[in-house]
């Protein structure tokens, strides 16, 4: 067995030939299930990737009003208000948050389900792995309208305590962006509120909001794991969870490859973006 697994070769060599097999997308296989673990975490990543989606459009929803409204209303009663609620937001753990709200939303009050992708008698085809693009795909609305009532408690849950970072990076940016020379010369030619901020103020204080949204993806990953077993989603958390559990370590080690390799790629796509969208930062690479 020695032989079989390799283990009878320098660690070194061992290392190498995990890379190798790495980098053609063989992760191994795994002890409890006896299956392939790059096959186990391709079924279960795209309702984690669904899940972290859709927690991101939530953020962006609630925090880019919020950042805009305080900017607006800086050192009044209003804005120190919602200070205050985003500071005591960005510091509820997130298990506990998924706790309070599954206890009161979905069992005190109903709002929303308690758990699962799907009510209990509903069944859609997997196609995609993604619960609700399963359903559009299967051309049932009533199925995806079931599906996001299932996922907005969860991913509001995840989106939460990043919300604050993103808000308050958000409005740092906008007030300065505010402050400037060249959004008193917008004023001065009587351009409206509204065009101002779309036109001229949000594309230059978005700098900061695209870097954070790709970090907040990565955090987000890894408190899905929280998130999932709260809620009883299947995604890529709930597959570590019980890899640990059952103390299987090449699944374990396996996951988190996929997920680091997951933070690198948005980060690099973040650089992409944000060259592509500042001529400024284009400049600095083409001096150095």
């Amino acid at each position: 067995m020695r032989v079989y697994l390799g283990l009878n070769k320098p660690w070194p060599v061992q290392y190498l030939t995990f890379l190798g097999h790495a980098l053609r997308g063989d992760l191994g296989t795994s002890i409890s299930s006896h299956t392939s673990i790059t096959s186990g975490i391709a079924q279960v990543l795209p309702e984690t990737i669904q899940l972290v989606i859709v927690g991101l459009v939530i953020m962006v929803v609630i925090a880019v009003p919020a950042a805009i409204a305080s900017a607006l209303r800086r050192r009044r009663a209003s804005d120190a208000v919602v200070r205050v609620g985003v500071v005591v937001a960005s510091g509820l753990p997130t298990f506990w948050l998924a706790l309070i709200a599954q206890l009161l939303l979905a069992t005190d009050l109903q709002i929303f389900p308690i758990s699962g992708e799907f009510s209990p008698h509903i069944y859609v085809p997997d196609r995609t792995g993604m619960s609700l693009v399963d359903a559009l795909l299967g051309g049932s609305v009533p199925i995806f309208w079931n599906g996001l009532c299932h996922l907005i408690l969860p991913a509001t849950v995840l989106a939460l305590p990043f919300t604050a970072q993103l808000y308050r990076a958000l409005r740092t940016e906008i007030i300065k962006v505010l402050d400037s020379e060249y959004v008193d010369a917008a004023r001065a030619k009587g351009l409206s509120a509204s065009r101002l901020m779309l036109a001229h103020v949000l594309p230059n204080a978005g700098g900061p909001a695209i870097t954070i949204l790709g970090a907040t993806v990565a955090m987000m990953i890894g408190s899905a794991i929280l998130v999932e077993s709260v809620f009883g989603l299947n995604g890529i958390g709930a597959y570590l969870t019980n890899a640990v559990n059952n103390s299987d370590r090449f699944a374990v080690i396996g996951g988190v490859l996929v997920i680091g390799a997951i933070i690198v790629a948005i980060s690099f796509l973040v650089d992409v973006v944000q060259l592509a969208r500042d001529p400024r930062l284009r400049g600095l690479q083409a001096v150095k």
